[in-house]
């Protein structure tokens, strides 16, 4: 999820007592929340880096305590005041356990086995951004401000005016909860309609569902059969047979393909992506060249590209550039 979420619920993890567990708890929580994104310096090494190491190790269960001591550590060394270390650590490792979840909804997935296992794990019950998860978190956050707004007009120096929201912040956990699990039930739902069809005459291999940025009923599927993909927009209010899906072809086998994907940026590319579309045409730059695009069809298609990598070859059969991007090509 973004980091305005992780820090939303750090902060209500704090409201709700785990501030009360040490000294300047409030700010543990709220760091630790957040600490796994600390994979955020790879960019430094270009958006390749960053593909291979976000969400890597930080987001694993093995560096979990890591990551919670980290954050207690951070603030009682800024902070230069005592903490108490057993309270603060558990406090941060739960804040920390929130961040791994909230990552595992989404569409782009967890490492969470690291380093025994490298296999992506995702719910696709959420996107990376949810509007309303959004909206949910803010009636948390403004609800204590109106309601000592209230209180004062209704009653001066009552207890009301010492609210500090742990009401609020129980709605806002339980309400995200209960959405989560909604979007579970429906996410469920979608797959079995995408399932349940025949797509040119074949069922499926395996079907994928992404959630939507507004309207929960509404999902993107992704079909795979042996010889095509189908992007199949699906509305659960209506009858999904009445749906047309958008067939993209495969490529037949061939050796420009072979070349593209032993590349150290394709291979980093593959291990990522869940449903990789492949792409070959000539390049005019290049004497008997060709380009080859890969696709994770979970963050677009050839007409609006999303993460891809993309790879020049020449007659020979070798790699002249390869890159890795996360949106549209940019003109050469």
């Amino acid at each position: 999820m973004d980091n305005l979420t992780h820090t939303a619920i750090g902060l209500f993890l704090g409201r709700i007592g785990l501030g009360r567990w040490s000294a300047r708890g409030t700010p543990i929580v709220l760091i630790a929340a957040n600490i796994p994104d600390i994979d955020v310096v790879s960019w430094a090494g270009g958006p390749l880096n960053y593909l291979a190491y976000h969400r890597h190790l930080t987001h694993s269960l093995l560096l979990m305590p890591v990551m919670a001591l980290a954050a207690v550590v951070v603030v009682r060394l800024a902070g230069r005041q005592p903490v108490r270390w057993t309270g603060a650590f558990f406090a941060a490792l739960i804040a920390v356990a929130s961040h791994l979840a909230l990552d595992w909804t989404n569409v782009y997935g967890i490492r969470l086995l690291l380093p025994f296992s490298s296999q992506w794990l995702r719910a696709d019950i959420t996107g990376v951004v949810d509007l309303w998860i959004w909206a949910v978190l803010a009636l948390g956050i403004a609800g204590p401000f109106l309601a000592r707004l209230v209180g004062s007009e209704i009653s001066s120096g009552s207890a009301k005016e010492r609210y500090h929201g742990r009401g609020f912040a129980w709605f806002a956990l339980l309400v995200v909860l209960l959405y989560d699990c909604g979007r579970g039930v429906l996410h469920a739902r979608a797959v079995a309609s995408l399932e349940a069809r025949m797509y040119d005459g074949t069922i499926p291999l395996r079907v994928a569902a992404v959630p939507g940025m507004v309207n929960p009923l509404k999902w993107r599927g992704i079909v795979e059969t042996p010889g095509s993909y189908v992007i199949q927009d699906l509305n659960l209010a209506m009858d999904p047979g009445s749906a047309r899906g958008t067939i993209f072809h495969q490529p037949d086998p061939e050796p420009a393909i072979d070349a593209a994907r032993r590349s150290a940026t394709f291979q980093e590319f593959l291990r990522f992506s869940q449903y990789p579309l492949w792409r070959v045409t000539p390049d005019a730059a290049v004497e008997n060249g060709k380009l080859v695009e890969v696709f994770d069809l979970r963050f677009g298609t050839p007409l609006a590209p999303g993460f891809m990598a993309r790879a020049v070859l020449d007659g020979r059969m070798q790699v002249v550039e390869s890159s890795f991007q996360f949106g549209a090509v940019r003109p050469r």
